[in-house]
């Protein structure tokens, strides 16, 4: 039978001061109180200290802030405390409001504004926010994105006079950049009387989180004249270098923390998961698998980073591999990323089975429930496989509603295996709904190419109607190469780059070199609104990654791989010029567009013509 806990407390008849004195003592010892011990002190000071003694405000500040700090905190003992006491001052009104912050409870993250605004339109002014309130009602405004409420917290705190409080700088720095108004954030920033290292965090952080990967690394710069950087700085800036695809400026970062660094940055779980997941980024799987091997500790995240990367390069049977190697040998519990990263490896190799196995294992014996990428990923994994009526089974079956993106795969299947029009239709109506205003021109291409395919070239022509009708532009196709430390952009036709009369003179040498192999041109990926053969292989031609891939030619050093990375998918007639280019230039080239990575060699894909 269990037994009560000790009595903490004196008996009854012991003096009040002596009593307060001996639950001040009890509070303020160095041992964790239990909830149990906290209710016997609570309930004697209810019995024995009058909310007037001069020890009642401390007494009830303590045990509110005891009853906030307990492993899972009790609100509604919390609360009971706070309103118990007539007067509450700023400590007991920040403690209750912090406390309602920090839950993970968004309902939780409104009650806390909802307190702030009651300290401020009491009539008996006993509490005034002070420089700790401020940063932690901003925090629950960043959280519930509460624009309009956190300006106005931003009023209260120049009316307060604590513009000047760095503390409370970062956090409306930190808030209007969460809020996506990073213009708003870097001139808050930019106002401040003094930044320190978390100033600069944050605002490296949320460009590279905002995908404006550039400017992350360009405050990076500017940061380092004035402060070193910490573990958090070079997370963001490895995650830029990632996004950016600058691999010689993210092993320029590595090098700077093995030379620079203490051993805890170096060592540093999350520093090395970013440094795993940039190599991957940046199409580097060897030293990704490097770094990984040589992690002293390897959480979840990082075993998730590596199986992800594994994926986007098609590598399924590695990525399967750490899979049974995490869960088998490491015992670690896979959870919904893991098989998103599980499913995408088996998508990208069309490996049906395995696929259906994995996803009725994470249901099955891990209790994960499945979301949208991982219905993404079964789905597509059937239709690119010809299995349609099996990819359409599922979405009927999922037990959330099924979004554009998967509606749009099915469309992709249907345009590639040539299904019914009527099909292909349906599938559009339905991306059509899923997107509403913002629908892009993928489905409306796509959409296109079925009828094209099926000669209706009236309805060609109405969907064209439409989209001028409709304002939809085809996105422009962009590639970006590094050269020697710096990006060079392109764009599909671009003849903006200072040497762009260099580089279409190796787009003529290759297109001569093609036609000597008897290359000839698949049209299927040239745009919609060309009608003659010329137009269409001239569109070809000048797309965005061979404009790259020239450039590449025209200034990379003998045996280092050319590194492309697309905004959109590579097209069949891309895809096989690449291939041809690789074994006529004998150069390795190393393409990441939007689906995943493509390694180019010797005339051959590590995709194996499946993409």
């Amino acid at each position: 039978m269990a037994t009560s806990p000790p009595s903490l407390l004196l008996s009854t008849t012991t003096s009040t001061n002596n009593q307060s004195q001996h639950l001040i003592h009890l509070l303020n010892e160095p041992t964790t109180i239990t909830m149990p011990q906290l209710k016997q002190i609570h309930a004697q000071t209810l019995r024995t200290v009058n909310s007037n003694h001069p020890n009642a405000i401390f007494l009830y500040t303590n045990i509110l802030q005891h009853y906030s700090s307990l492993t899972q905190p009790n609100l509604t003992y919390a609360t009971r405390v706070f309103h118990h006491f007539p007067n509450p001052n700023s400590f007991m009104w920040n403690t209750l409001i912090r406390v309602y912050a920090r839950s993970t409870n968004t309902n939780h993250k409104h009650k806390a504004m909802e307190l702030y605004k009651t300290m401020m339109t009491m009539e008996e002014k006993t509490a005034v926010p002070d420089n700790h309130t401020f940063p932690i009602v901003l925090k629950a405004c960043a959280y519930t994105f509460s624009l309009c409420e956190g300006k106005q917290v931003h009023a209260h705190v120049l009316k307060h006079g604590f513009e000047s409080d760095t503390y409370i700088c970062n956090s409306l720095v930190h808030f209007y950049a969460t809020c996506g108004c990073l213009d708003l954030a870097e001139k808050m920033f930019y106002k401040m009387s003094e930044r320190n290292e978390v100033s600069w965090n944050i605002m490296i952080d949320s460009y590279a989180k905002g995908g404006i990967f550039d400017t992350a690394l360009r405050m990076f710069g500017e940061m380092q004249r004035v402060h070193d950087p910490d573990g958090y700085t070079m997370q963001s800036v490895i995650s830029a270098c990632a996004g950016l695809g600058a691999l010689s400026l993210g092993l320029w970062v590595h090098a700077y923390i093995l030379k620079k660094c203490d051993k805890n940055m170096v060592d540093d779980v999350l520093v090395n998961t970013c440094l795993v997941d940039m190599y991957c980024k940046s199409g580097e799987l060897e030293i990704a698998k490097q770094v990984f091997e040589s992690m002293a500790f390897r959480d979840l995240n990082a075993w998730n980073s590596m199986i992800l990367g594994l994926a986007m390069h098609g590598e399924a049977k590695a990525a399967l591999n750490y899979y049974v190697r995490m869960v088998k040998v490491e015992k670690i519990v896979p959870n919904s990323i893991t098989f998103v990263g599980v499913l995408s490896a088996c998508n990208h190799r069309g490996m049906v089975d395995e696929g259906i196995v994995h996803f009725d294992m994470m249901t099955k014996e891990y209790n994960v429930e499945p979301r949208l990428e991982h219905y993404g990923c079964l789905v597509d994994l059937f239709a690119r496989a010809g299995r349609i009526n099996e990819a359409l089974n599922l979405v009927s079956e999922m037990s959330i509603k099924p979004d554009a993106v998967i509606w749009r795969s099915l469309l992709d299947a249907c345009c590639k295996q040539y299904a019914s029009v009527e099909l292909s239709e349906e599938m559009a109506k339905q991306v059509f709904e899923s997107e509403g205003s913002v629908c892009s021109s993928g489905v409306y291409v796509l959409l296109s190419k079925v009828y094209a395919s099926a000669c209706r070239w009236n309805d060609v022509g109405l969907l064209r109607k439409l989209m001028s009708e409709k304002g939809v532009t085809k996105e422009p196709g962009c590639s970006i190469i590094e050269i020697d430390g710096v990006v060079h952009e392109f764009f599909a036709g671009d003849t903006t780059h200072p040497k762009s009369e260099n580089i279409y003179k190796v787009v003529t040498e290759i297109e001569e070199k093609l036609e000597s192999i008897g290359y000839l041109p698949d049209y299927s990926g040239a745009p919609m609104v060309d009608e003659v053969n010329d137009g269409k292989l001239n569109t070809l031609r000048l797309h965005s990654e061979r404009l790259a891939i020239a450039f590449g030619i025209l200034n990379s050093k003998p045996d280092v791989p050319i590194r492309v990375f697309k905004n959109l998918r590579v097209c069949n007639d891309c895809h096989r010029v690449t291939k041809l280019i690789s074994r006529i230039y004998n150069v390795e080239i190393i393409v990441r567009d939007r689906a995943r990575f493509h390694h180019f060699k010797d005339g051959t894909c590590s995709c194996m013509d499946y993409w």
